[in-house]
């Protein structure tokens, strides 16, 4: 989910609610909270714990809040994940610690000692476009035997690592999608679905994908998602989360701009993302 900042950039608590339950009846099951989409390293712990809190408020039981509390040291990891957990969301995802670059055996480390500080159920977020670093298979394979270690999200492109990791980890090991674009290749892989950014305006399609392709249409599911494929495109015109943030302004739905160093989508790709938008009659 995107953080919706009002026009002086502070967090908008009020729009934060209203855009989660917007999300649960719009195709998504749960909701991330403070993740890349939600501009995390913009956000101050406070305000981080503050979402947690009025989300899970809004949303209650109508569907899973995961909170975003990972960091790349590990003492801060754990102590936003425990202020996390005395909230009552319902699991937390950690991204692989960033710029310091730790080895396989420091990843392992970092993951398991934060899950072992935390009764939540803990899905990994490897994403090395963002991080510098990525968490190979063997690592996600060996932290896979943590109890509380439930899934990951992977959005390395790396199809090989994807299916060595979902064919050597528990059956009950979720697979998630970090990417809209290879949420089908994944499914196929034996993947669970897709931790979506494309979710926000093409919530019911995704969700109609993904249900379709389990029920064992495939053939339904391949359509959808190569119907979608435009938008996937267009919603990394530029760096994400600028041109989502862009599309749901478009649709009325205003999430305000973007803390710095992000900036707001050009005027160019503004009209190039509303030409493929309006083609698929979202608006």
């Amino acid at each position: 989910m995107v953080t919706p900042f009002k026009e002086d950039l502070s967090v908008d608590y009020d729009r934060a609610q209203e855009l989660a339950l917007y999300l649960l009846n719009n195709g998504s099951d749960g909701i991330v909270v403070s993740g890349t989409t939600g501009e995390s390293p913009t956000l101050s712990d406070e305000e981080k714990v503050n979402l947690f809190r009025v989300v899970k408020e809004a949303v209650g039981k109508k569907g899973f809040v995961i909170a975003g509390t990972g960091y790349n040291c590990t003492r801060e990891s754990i102590e936003l994940t425990k202020k996390a957990e005395k909230i009552g969301v319902d699991g937390c995802m950690l991204v692989t610690p960033y710029y310091n670059k730790p080895p396989q055996e420091g990843l392992y480390k970092h993951f398991k000692i934060v899950a072992e500080n935390t009764s939540l159920p803990v899905i990994l977020y490897n994403v090395p476009s963002r991080t510098s670093r990525n968490l190979e298979a063997d690592t996600v394979i060996a932290l896979s035997e943590i109890p509380n270690i439930i899934g990951v999200k992977e959005a390395s492109g790396d199809f090989e690592q994807i299916a060595n990791i979902i064919s050597k980890t528990p059956n009950d090991f979720i697979l998630y999608s970090g990417d809209d674009s290879a949420t089908y290749p994944i499914l196929s892989l034996g993947g669970d679905g897709v931790i979506s950014v494309a979710s926000h305006v093409v919530g019911d399609e995704m969700k109609e994908m993904t249900s379709s392709y389990k029920k064992g249409d495939h053939k339904k599911s391949l359509e959808i998602h190569l119907k979608l494929m435009p938008i996937f495109k267009a919603l990394f015109l530029t760096t994400s989360p600028i041109m989502i943030k862009a599309a749901l302004n478009l649709k009325g739905i205003n999430v305000g701009g973007l803390r710095p160093p992000l900036i707001n989508a050009s005027e160019e790709q503004i009209l190039k993302f509303e030409e493929i938008l309006n083609s698929f009659e979202i608006y």
